[in-house]
């Protein structure tokens, strides 16, 4: 096959891959306030995202803290502004790497997940069997993981972030001997609410694409197991590339918003 076959292949596939996925969003769009409401679904999905999930998000957001207040301490030390490393981990950690890297880490493990149990209804013609039944499958299926994601994603970034900044303190106070009551003051003197929201804005745009990328993979799924395979490796990567770019835009948004 030449380059330009080659590109010209990838192309549409990923044109008609973006063009699903919007379709799907307008879809789940309108059956948002549908009946009937699926609270029990949602609220099984709420444990199955966000409970199982805290140790990966914690962990995860425990260490970056510290290894980002302990590069920082030894950089700002050659100015002598180690009092203000506070600041510096608590701005990164609020506005970027605590919705980015508990999107990823989180994001990852659930929307490969998703993908896995849609993908096995959808070859073993468990969603066709809805469908003849007259259930509404996206009502049922998607817009809980959806409403779920919405509420999951920005408590569990909550959390990480404050997970973060409690790692961050203590390299910076053993470690790096930093008074801790001058480190969270810096903190409070520095840091706005707006740093916060903004992150917190992000972590459920986040959620709700991640959520998205899931289920449309999963219902996309073809070619019985070995297909299913693709798929939720392909949900990774995808989820990964989506939190990356969609970041940048969202960041631009915020600022020309907020700043």
């Amino acid at each position: 096959m030449s380059m330009l076959a080659y590109a010209r292949r990838h192309g549409r596939e990923s044109v008609a891959w973006y063009g699903g996925l919007g379709l799907l969003a307008l879809r789940v769009g309108r059956n948002l306030r549908l009946p009937p409401s699926y609270l029990v679904i949602v609220g099984q999905e709420i444990d199955l995202i966000g409970v199982r999930s805290l140790v990966v998000a914690l962990t995860a957001s425990l260490f970056t803290g510290m290894v980002l207040a302990l590069q920082t301490a030894v950089n700002m030390a050659r100015f002598g502004a180690e009092n203000y490393v506070g600041p510096v981990v608590a701005l990164s950690i609020l506005r970027e790497l605590g919705p980015v890297l508990t999107a990823i880490l989180v994001g990852g493990k659930v929307a490969s997940g998703i993908t896995a149990e849609l993908g096995s209804m959808k070859v073993t013609e468990q969603i066709d069997a809805l469908r003849s039944l007259g259930v509404n499958y996206v009502k049922k299926l998607i817009v809980p993981r959806i409403l779920a994601a919405l509420i999951v994603f920005p408590l569990v970034t909550t959390m990480a972030d404050a997970v973060g900044l409690v790692g961050g303190m203590l390299v910076a106070v053993f470690d790096r001997n930093v008074d801790a009551y001058l480190y969270w003051n810096t903190i409070s003197y520095w840091v706005v609410m707006k740093d916060f929201l903004s992150g917190l804005g992000k972590s459920v745009a986040f959620g709700g694409l991640i959520t998205l990328i899931g289920c449309y993979n999963g219902l996309e799924t073809e070619g019985g197991t070995e297909g299913l395979g693709r798929s939720t490796t392909s949900t990774v990567v995808q989820v990964a590339m989506a939190v990356i770019i969609s970041d940048f835009f969202l960041t631009k948004l915020l600022l020309l918003l907020f700043w």
